[in-house]
């Protein structure tokens, strides 16, 4: 398929700049595979179309505080440096992204807060892209939370507005737990407490995957063959314990849901000969697009993403190119909200 397929004109205004103000009474559209039938319901509806023996695979990345604003060594000229990923754990080296990128030179010393983070550019990577190396003497954990006070929500530009102390919280999913995404994995965004529970009365499993979401997920398709298109690699884990409970729904029939497109790669990314899924620890950089057939998942929960992004390549993958297209017309119609903070779909 080609790029252009996937444009389409979104009104500006239906871009969410703020989440519900309730997790699960975002609004949630449900798309029928089979029927072509669409519904419109509440995210906490999204149980009524689970069983006793379903399983939803969530991805519980943790978002850290990755945008650093900081000063120039000398010039004390203002400086944005955004993490990336951690390269090498015992020299605190980094490969980050800078703003200006034209001021930012090999040798040049980076200061951030007080001083309390110092860092050294070790080498460039891309136009904006740098190697960074922190000069810290302290544990991995003092590193750490020094970074987290230091540190901005890395909300997208997009949503062009300042970052919030509210957008801490908001911008993590209630189970994140492994620290080392630049970016939610947004669809886990809707749930609540009180929806887990709910889910794990009515015997519905919830098994996490961990894939570290980087801003090459929100990168821009440059080519308008589909095929020529690279995904920048992602370090993801595929859990004993979640591989066994996917299979035994799998050979018993039940439905397998991945919440959010980064746990589809993720199990995409981890298919056994036979067709089921391993356990698996690696890296990914599985581009899914039409045509695509899915291996594990017979459900989809996914926001509604922007027009050319991966995120709609894979939603069409999955729901059928010309139902999800529809749909994104019918969400458009009756203004759901699209975006990081935005609405959700099922896919069933």
């Amino acid at each position: 398929m080609k790029l252009s397929e996937f444009k389409f004109d979104l009104p500006a205004g239906l871009i969410a700049l703020y989440p519900a103000e309730n997790r699960d009474e975002s609004r949630l559209m449900v798309v029928h595979k089979d029927s072509g039938k669409i519904e419109h319901k509440v995210f906490k509806d999204v149980i009524d179309y689970f069983d006793e023996g379903d399983v939803l695979v969530t991805n519980n990345t943790k978002v850290f505080p990755a945008r650093l604003y900081g000063n120039k060594e000398k010039t004390g000229a203002k400086i944005e440096v955004f993490l990336l990923r951690e390269l090498n754990k015992e020299m605190h080296l980094w490969d980050v992204l800078v703003d200006p990128a034209r001021k930012i030179r090999v040798g040049n010393k980076l200061y951030f807060g007080d001083g309390e983070l110092v860092a050294e550019v070790i080498d460039n990577t891309t136009s904006r892209g740098r190697t960074i190396r922190f000069l810290f003497d302290g544990s991995d954990e003092e590193f750490y939370k020094t970074v987290d006070s230091l540190g901005e929500t890395p909300l997208p530009k997009e949503l062009k507005r300042k970052t919030e102390p509210e957008d801490r919280e908001r911008f993590q999913t209630i189970y994140a737990e492994h620290t080392g995404a630049v970016a939610a994995p947004t669809a886990g965004l809707h749930f609540t407490q009180h929806l887990v529970k709910r889910m794990d009365l009515k015997g519905i499993h919830m098994k996490p995957i961990t894939l570290h979401v980087g801003l090459g997920t929100f990168r821009p398709v440059d080519v308008e063959d589909l095929t020529k298109h690279k995904m920048d690699s992602e370090n993801f884990i595929v859990p004993e314990g979640t591989a066994q409970v996917v299979n035994e729904a799998l050979d018993n029939k039940r439905r397998v849901c991945a919440v959010g497109t980064t746990s589809m790669r993720s199990l995409e990314s981890s298919v056994s000969a036979g067709g089921r899924l391993k356990a698996t620890e690696g890296w990914t950089d599985k581009f899914l697009f039409p045509p695509y057939e899915f291996k594990i998942c017979n459900a989809l929960v996914t926001n509604f993403h922007m027009p050319e992004s991966t995120l709609l390549m894979v939603a069409c993958a999955f729901g059928g190119y010309d139902l999800v297209m529809k749909a994104y017309q019918e969400a458009i119609k009756e203004k759901y909200r699209f975006f990081t903070y935005g609405d959700a779909m099922l896919i069933v």
